[in-house]
């Protein structure tokens, strides 16, 4: 059966061409799929910025009726999924995809395939989810909040697609993630440059490290989750049905035990993003680098001892509350240990205010705000009074846009050079953090005065004289200036895309592995595997000191045989494919999709399995 399987995929051409549309639907190579990653992401999150404008259109001002209530709960419930699960995380992993070989000194991921098959999967993934708009009448969006609390999801109180057309494009899209976090961690752990020791590795190097372990640990449990709960709405089981003998809490426990770790799973690339940008315009090496590692972990480790926090007005009673009151306010401890350390590298440096370190100062200046009000929520009895207002919304926004999002647009104006060969406009880039900075300020702080004022969140409207008035005005005119500072970086890629490819190897003198080749790198990465002998090894051999001067560097290996690369392949974007088609199948209650879907992904894997490595070899000068 696997030969016949073999031969019905024979019909697809082995791909050769390394130029052209097709070129990027087949590629492995990790920089490419690092590139689609980050566009697609970005796409997504001018998606999930726009349903940010039409919630709060219809909070302007008070009994508006710009959407329907029905319309709202799905606005806000794919709003969150799609910036928490369509946007920040891949924009986050086209980062890890695009640098991570090229700090490490590696010519590719570990396994180049599975690689772009977690692209795949998500790219599937997130149009499967927002092709639920085109149901809408029928209570096809997903309307019950981004963690779909049961028993909302329960067939008796959503009778709609809206919760299957959520449960299985979270699988689809967690797929994906489960298989970077794996590919990334065996990366790091056998592919390091000669020389390079985990002590040696760059501090994003470390971020994606200890990301990927927390999502190999967290998602399991939402996946988990997610089964149970497709098998009640799809084969009447009883995992969260009440009437049955379940309890509703059982998938708070399952969804938050995945939930909080998710937080730091957003943040620490984030994280490593300000750590690489810090020190290179500062021209200082990174405060604390030791410190910085060991929070790194404390963080990820701290991450799963938290989760009840989220559910502190459950009723789980004083006891527990306390133990994750007090397990909150320790996880505060690595994180503030990480902005003093931010703060020391710029001290006493030679500071360049680049737009990447606008981005980068702006990231701690609000992360530090969205920090500070979620140590009051370590306090259960606080926390009481702050559930489920805007004194949480404001919160979240400022750790997830102010932080993780502020320090994405600090990386691409950072590493934009290295991923497109050219420079992004400065002075449109300054233009495009303060319009920024000014508009997601106007936008959020207003929520925590609203949320003290007791306007709850998820709030379809209200009325005049509760007093909230102004205060939604401001918060809806900052939506449009953030707006406006995401069109001014939309124009700046336009711009920027036009001119030729003349940005040098190392345009801000920079410290890793990545600034030693050209921009944009060549398909193999390195001509020669680099050996490294310090941290900021780059950095010592530009400018040695008494301390570096003397360095003793590992033998440079050889490739004997040339360099030898991994071959394009279809099979993984089959295989993302038809994993999507046999979901719609479950979905729809379709037989035929879910057989069409489950024999395309069955051909995927045998096509997979028997269409060889399809490799070839590079020869360069110097380097074999």
């Amino acid at each position: 059966m696997a030969t016949v399987a073999a031969k019905t995929l024979g019909f697809l051409p082995r791909p050769t061409s390394k130029t052209g549309f097709w070129s990027w639907v087949t590629t492995v190579d990790h920089k490419r799929i690092g590139i689609m990653y980050l566009i697609t992401a970005f796409l997504m999150f001018l998606v999930g910025g726009t349903e940010a404008w039409a919630i709060r259109i219809q909070l302007i001002r008070p009994d508006n009726d710009f959407v329907s209530a029905q319309t709202f709960n799905a606005l806000f419930t794919m709003h969150a999924t799609t910036m928490i699960f369509m946007a920040i995380m891949p924009l986050l992993a086209g980062f890890m995809n695009f640098l991570l070989p090229l700090q490490i000194g590696a010519r590719d991921v570990a396994f180049p395939r599975l690689n772009a098959f977690s692209y795949w999967s998500y790219l599937f993934g997130a149009i499967f989810l927002n092709s639920s708009w085109f149901w809408l009448s029928e209570k096809g969006v997903p309307d019950t909040g981004w963690f779909s609390y049961a028993n909302l999801t329960s067939l008796k109180f959503s009778g709609g697609l809206g919760p299957d057309f959520w449960t299985v494009g979270i699988l689809l899209l967690g797929t994906g993630t489960l298989v970077s976090g794996f590919n990334f961690i065996v990366t790091i752990l056998n592919m390091r440059a000669p020389g390079m020791t985990l002590m040696k590795m760059p501090i994003f190097t470390w971020t994606t490290f200890i990301t990927s372990i927390m999502i190999i640990f967290a998602f399991p449990a939402i996946t988990v989750a997610l089964l149970m709960l497709l098998f009640d709405r799809q084969f009447a089981a009883n995992f969260f049905n009440v009437e049955s003998g379940a309890s509703v809490v059982f998938w708070q426990h399952l969804f938050w035990t995945f939930g909080h770790p998710e937080v730091y799973i957003l943040i620490l690339p984030a994280m490593g993003i300000i750590s690489e940008v810090l020190p290179s315009f500062s021209r200082k090496t990174l405060f604390g680098y030791n410190v910085m590692v060991i929070s790194t972990a404390a963080i990820g480790f701290m991450g799963f001892t938290v989760w009840s926090h989220h559910m502190f007005a459950v009723g789980m009673g004083p006891i527990v509350n306390t133990v994750f009151g007090i397990t909150t306010m320790a996880i505060s401890i690595p994180t503030g240990v990480k902005i003093f350390n931010w703060l020391s590298t710029m001290w006493g440096g030679q500071v360049k205010f680049t737009t990447a370190m606008l981005f980068a100062v702006g990231f701690i200046m609000l992360f530090t705000i969205g920090g500070l009000s979620g140590f009051m929520h370590a306090l259960p009895a606080s926390d009481a009074q702050q559930t489920d207002t805007y004194f949480i919304v404001a919160h979240i926004h400022y750790v997830l846009i102010g932080g993780s999002i502020f320090a994405i647009m600090s990386g691409l104006y950072y590493w934009f050079p290295k991923m497109f060969g050219r420079m992004l406009d400065e002075k449109l880039g300054q233009w495009n953090f303060w319009v920024m900075f000014v508009g997601f300020n106007l936008f959020a702080f207003p929520f925590h005065f609203l949320g003290l004022m007791g306007m709850p969140r998820r709030i379809y409207t209200y009325s005049s004289n509760m007093g909230w008035d102004f205060w939604n005005l401001v918060s809806t005119i900052g939506v449009f200036v953030l707006a406006a500072g995401i069109t001014l970086f939309l124009v700046n890629f336009g711009k920027t895309m036009s001119k030729k490819m003349d940005a040098p190897a190392d345009p801000w003198d920079a410290r890793s592995l990545e600034w030693t080749i050209p921009s944009p790198p060549p398909e193999h990465n390195f001509d020669k595997v680099p050996t490294v002998a310090a941290l900021d090894d780059f950095w010592y051999q530009k400018y040695p000191d008494e301390h570096h001067k003397d360095l003793v560097r590992p033998a440079t290996p050889v490739d004997a045989h040339g360099i030898h690369m991994p071959g394009a392949s279809w099979m993984p974007m089959f295989l993302g494919l038809f994993n999507t088609v046999a979901g719609v199948g479950i979905m729809m209650h379709s037989t035929v999709v879910l057989a069409i879907g489950l024999v395309g992904t069955f051909l995927a894997i045998v096509g997979w399995a028997f269409e060889g490595d399809g490799g070839y070899h590079i020869e360069v000068e110097g380097g074999h």
